[in-house]
């Protein structure tokens, strides 16, 4: 495999950027397990962000094809650092990986050419296919030149396919689901909560609720611990990885 041939199948090089260690492992070992990903780099400040990128623009450092950018750093925003590689040139993918909600932020980020803006927490699956959708687009625009209005309509939608309900197992919604990881996240950094806890808050059944924590488990998203301290046998708590 040689030439073009060789550049289209090279995996993608993405550099991690997250100024939470914990987070930022999670997410090289989410990269890792996409085939067609290796992640190259880890920062954990917007100013190391820009400085990797340089250095691998001047050929110094590995490529960088993709940037996962956390927004909220101690020294700049996810938003600062996109607008300067775009100031300075550089056409990096970049991902914004993040729990900002405020909408002004996503515009920013729209306006800036992030290609998605993905919010915490979130499951391997759904950042799977924020990656792959990405690699897809990347390879629709792989020639020099577009053939037709519709490949280029394809390639876009290509980038911004939505991720299917259908990957929940039956009788979940993802309305609930949301419902529970607010559940999970309000408690605060590090606290658990229980099935029986979860189900009195949502007014869920306690195996309803059970269903909800264990597929947060299965993808990832939450990690599930014994809760010892009461009579007989230990009761499981969850909280968000």
């Amino acid at each position: 495999m040689t030439g073009d041939l060789a550049a289209r199948h090279a995996p993608l090089h993405v550099l991690v950027v997250d100024d939470e260690p914990l987070t930022a492992r999670a997410h090289v070992s989410y990269v890792e397990r996409i085939s067609g990903f290796r992640a190259v780099g880890v920062v954990g400040t917007a100013s190391a962000a820009i400085l990797a990128v340089r250095a691998a623009a001047a050929g110094d450092a590995e490529r960088i094809d993709v940037v996962l950018l956390d927004i909220n750093m101690p020294d700049a925003t996810g938003i600062d650092v996109a607008r300067r590689l775009r100031a300075e040139g550089h056409d990096v993918d970049i991902i914004a990986v993040t729990a900002v909600r405020e909408a002004a932020t996503v515009k920013q980020a729209v306006s800036l050419g992030i290609a998605h803006y993905l919010l915490k927490p979130f499951t391997f699956q759904t950042f799977a296919e924020k990656l792959e959708a990405l690699r897809e687009y990347r390879a629709g625009l792989f020639d020099h030149i577009v053939s037709s209005q519709d490949e280029v309509d394809q390639t876009l939608a290509s980038l911004r396919q939505a991720t299917p309900h259908a990957s929940l197992p039956k009788g979940l919604t993802s309305e609930t689901l949301a419902s529970v990881i607010a559940a999970l996240r309000a408690p605060g950094e590090g606290t658990g909560i229980s099935a029986k806890e979860l189900s009195e808050q949502l007014t869920l059944s306690r195996v309803t609720a059970r269903r909800y924590l264990e597929h947060l488990v299965d993808t990832s998203a939450a990690e599930r611990t014994p809760r010892y301290g009461t009579p007989g046998r230990p009761e499981l708590e969850y909280r968000l990885t």
